[in-house]
């Protein structure tokens, strides 16, 4: 059996007037994620983690902002491609565990639906995939709610092997 383990991070500013998306779903909040796609922090670090597991660079790489194709694009586009270039490999995914960081909204709400999403378009159960939440005791900038961040990693296992 030939494992692969890979890992994502992703930042990203929150602003008044864009909606907040985070793992493929949308979140009431009065900010909202900027970035060039929907900003989707989690589906953006899942993507890197799924990706770097196999060396394949990383979402800059394959989406880069540079390309009007990705203007606003749903973050949930990314990771169907993603999981189609994993497949393409010859490996699938074993699990995802993800912890995202930001002040607020609380998350756990959310978490359930999160899962389901994801898994829907990874094609794994959501028991597979792991969505925690914490703050920063209100320092730095996810404390002041200037921003939010999620990190991802993943297995991988080849088909197969």
């Amino acid at each position: 059996m030939k494992l692969r383990i890979g890992s994502g991070i992703d930042f990203h500013q929150l602003v008044s007037g864009r909606d907040l998306w985070v793992g493929g779903i949308k979140i009431p909040h009065t900010k909202g994620a900027l970035g060039h796609s929907d900003a989707d922090v989690l589906l953006h670090a899942i993507c890197d983690a799924l990706l770097g597991a196999l060396s394949l660079g990383d979402i800059g790489t394959h989406f880069p902002d540079s390309d009007a194709t990705y203007k606003n694009i749903d973050s949930k586009i990314l990771l169907q491609k993603t999981y189609e270039l994993i497949s393409k490999e010859g490996y699938q995914i074993v699990n995802i565990d993800a912890t995202l960081c930001l002040e607020a909204p609380k998350i756990k709400p959310y978490v359930i639906a999160m899962q389901d999403c994801i898994a829907g378009i990874l094609h794994i159960s959501n028991k597979d995939i792991s969505i925690k939440a914490t703050t920063t005791e209100t320092m730095g900038f996810t404390g002041r709610e200037e921003g939010l961040v999620a990190m991802a990693t993943c297995l991988l296992t080849k088909i197969n092997s």
